[in-house]
Formats: structure tokens, C-alpha cells, sequence
């Protein structure tokens, strides 16, 4: 059998600013205050950090960053693509440098100024990318309209409906309710609210959508041989898996058999091959929320339930505290902040340090999954 990565690194830190709808900072002086903070937490000096990795989306990039915190030199550096999908990537990538010997500390990063920055598609003097010009010329002109079409598909092949996108929009918002740092900490919602808000691009209301956020966050990787010298309880990073299924198609999925069974079927078969546990030894779930009906489709994708059954999955609230799988128990892109889901690996750190707002109780396992509907990535983390 091949080597893995299995348990050879650990999360030893995690940093964040404050979520806002605008914050004054540039996204540069947000990514290097995230990431001081995380190794900070770790109780790493900047000058031990020699890996970088984020997103090809991020502006920030390591040069300036490196410089910036008092970096020593680095030796590996890496960017995972396509936006939201490339949030466990990161931590992937530095788990996989750390455990061939190609650095020694890690930090991985998101700064974004979404909430007062422009949104990527306003800027229509440049070409279309190949993807968008089989979807913008024809009225999906936003992730939210690409999305939609996918949720009405699901709706009508499976029966979904709103109320099971309203229990994945509260199981969120009450976490939030529960998170002092989340933007929507002091804003409960209710059936009424969420049923009655406007759409952004039906079947898909206000509430199905993530937050517009502006703010950053970072963690730190090292060997798992240093766990012991650790300022927390480690986080070991236990699987880890990329996906990009044959024929894949941006967030429709034009071109497959079949387009609800998405990025994260792929990226499901290698997370739980290298995994010692199954889906049903999970204690606590951060799935990507940016769209509420990719939760259904994740729990799907990811083992939770069967082909078609992610939706009834929500009833009951199994999506709560208590439930059958807690999710997103920081708020997540819905409720805490949109920074594309690397508030989900954070939260997963604190699930298994049992430091979380809404803490689950004896919490051991944690999956973490970036960007449904995108070539996405995914992390099975531990205690």
C-alpha cells in the first residue's frame, strides 16, 4: 500500500479578524493579522513559517505576506483554484509539503473584502472565461442563478422543497445566534422571515444565500511529531481529498449523466478510502454553505444518506445540536461570514479543542468540505 497522509500533520493554530460588512483594512493588512494571530495561537514564531498556501482567488500573495509578518525562507508555496472549492485544499497542500519534508510550518490564508469590495462578475469588459460563456449569455449571471437552476432540478426529481432549505438556513442562523463573532449573532430568523423574504433568483430567497463579508482567516500546519510541544490540543489532519469529476461543468454541471451527483461524489471516494471511520462515525460536520440546497446535496455526496435523500436528511432537526449531524456550528458562510468557507476549517479546529460556541459534546471527528458545484476539496480532521 501507498504512503498516505494520514494523521502526518496537525491544525496547531488558527487566526481570524472581526466579520463585517466593511472593514477599513486592505485585504493585505486583514491576511497578515489573521495569520500572526494563528501563530500566535500556536505559539510559533513568524520566522519558523517556510510554506505559504491559499486560493488562486486571493489577492494577497505570500511575497508580500512573508515579508510583512518576518517570514524565514520559504520553500513551498501553492494556490488551490476555483474559489470556494479551494478552502481544504490549502491545508491539503501543506499537510502533503510537511509530511514529504519540503517545509517545516505551514499557514494557510483567505483575506477577502467581499462586503465592500465589487462582486467578480460586474467587470464585463473582459472576455468570458470558457465556462461562463455556456451560462452568462443566457441569464445565470451570478453563482446564485447557476445554483438555482440545480435546486430546482433537485426539487423536482426528489421532492424537495423550501421548508427543508429553511431548516438548513436556521440550523445555521441558530449557531450564529450562539457565536459572538458572527455577523448575524444578534438577528434570529423565523419560518416567516425566511418564507417571506425577497428572491435573489427563485427558487433561491435572501436567506439561501451566504453573507457579502469582509474579513480573513489563517491556521497553522506542522508535523504531527511536534503535537506535543503545542500550545492546544492537537488537530490532526486524518484525510484529505481534491475532486473534479469526468466532464464537470462549472456549477451546472451541463455536460454529465447526471448533474446533482456533483464535485463532492469524487472527492468522497478518496476522503474515505484514506480514512480509518465512515460517514457514520462523524461527530460534527462544517459543510460549504454558500447556497443552502448544497447541503443536501453534500450530505449526499458524502456518505450521509442516499441518492436523493439529503433533503428529507434536514427534518427532525438533525442539522441541530443533538441532532444527527450538527453542522455549521459557528454560523457558517450563511450566518457567521462568507470568506469562501475557511471559517469552516476554524470552527472544525474548535469543535475538536471543544472551544466552540456551540460546542458538541465529546466532539472527535470533524469533516470539513470546501465548494459544492465547483472542483472542490475536502478534510476529515480528529482529536
Amino acid at each position: 500500500m501507498g504512503a498516505t497522509l494520514k494523521d502526518a500533520a496537525v491544525i496547531a493554530g488558527t487566526g481570524q479578524t472581526a466579520f463585517a460588512k466593511r472593514l477599513p483594512e486592505s485585504e493585505r493588512a486583514l491576511a497578515c493579522r489573521a495569520i500572526v494571530a494563528a501563530l500566535d495561537d500556536a505559539g510559533i514564531a513568524p520566522a519558523e513559517v517556510d510554506a505559504f498556501a491559499s486560493y488562486t482567488m486571493e489577492d494577497t500573495d505570500e511575497v508580500e505576506v512573508a515579508k510583512a509578518i518576518g517570514a524565514g525562507d520559504v520553500t513551498f508555496f501553492a494556490k488551490a483554484g476555483y474559489g470556494g472549492g479551494g478552502s481544504c485544499a490549502t491545508v491539503a497542500h501543506l499537510a502533503a509539503a510537511i509530511a514529504t519534508g519540503q517545509a517545516s510550518v505551514g499557514v494557510a490564508w483567505r483575506s477577502r473584502k467581499r462586503g465592500s469590495g465589487p462582486r467578480p462578475w460586474r467587470n464585463t469588459a473582459v472576455q468570458l472565461p470558457t465556462p461562463a460563456q455556456w451560462t452568462r449569455p443566457f441569464g445565470l449571471l451570478r453563482p446564485a442563478d447557476e445554483i438555482g437552476i440545480l435546486a430546482r432540478r433537485y426539487m423536482h426529481e426528489y421532492g424537495a422543497t423550501r421548508d427543508h432549505f429553511f431548516n438548513v438556513a436556521l440550523a445555521c442562523r441558530n449557531r450564529a445566534n450562539q457565536n459572538p463573532a458572527a455577523i448575524m449573532y444578534d438577528r434570529p430568523l423565523t419560518r416567516e422571515m425566511y418564507m417571506t423574504s425577497r428572491w435573489i433568483s427563485e427558487p433561491l430567497c435572501l436567506f439561501d444565500n451566504c453573507l457579502e463579508t469582509d474579513g480573513a482567516l489563517a491556521c497553522v500546519v506542522v508535523a504531527a511529531e511536534r503535537a506535543r510541544d503545542l500550545r492546544h490540543r492537537p488537530v490532526y489532519v486524518h484525510s484529505v481529498a481534491q475532486g473534479l469529476p469526468a466532464q464537470h461543468h462549472g456549477m451546472v454541471n451541463y455536460w454529465t449523466d447526471d448533474p446533482l451527483t456533483g464535485p463532492a461524489w469524487t472527492a468522497a471516494r478518496q476522503l474515505w478510502k484514506q480514512a480509518d471511520f465512515g460517514p457514520e462515525d462523524v461527530d460534527v460536520a462544517q459543510i460549504y454553505d454558500a447556497f443552502t440546497p448544497l447541503i443536501p446535496l453534500s450530505l449526499e455526496g458524502y456518505g450521509f444518506c442516499g441518492r436523493g435523500e439529503g433533503a428529507a436528511f434536514t427534518e427532525g432537526g438533525a442539522l441541530e445540536i443533538g441532532g444527527r449531524l450538527p453542522l455549521n456550528t459557528a454560523g457558517g458562510g450563511l450566518s457567521e461570514a462568507y470568506v469562501h468557507g475557511f471559517n469552516l476549517i476554524t470552527e472544525g479546529v474548535r469543535q475538536l479543542r471543544g472551544t466552540s460556541t456551540a460546542q458538541v459534546p465529546d466532539a472527535a471527528t470533524c469533516l470539513v468540505t470546501a465548494g459544492e458545484g465547483v472542483p472542490t476539496s475536502a478534510l476529515l480532521l480528529r482529536s
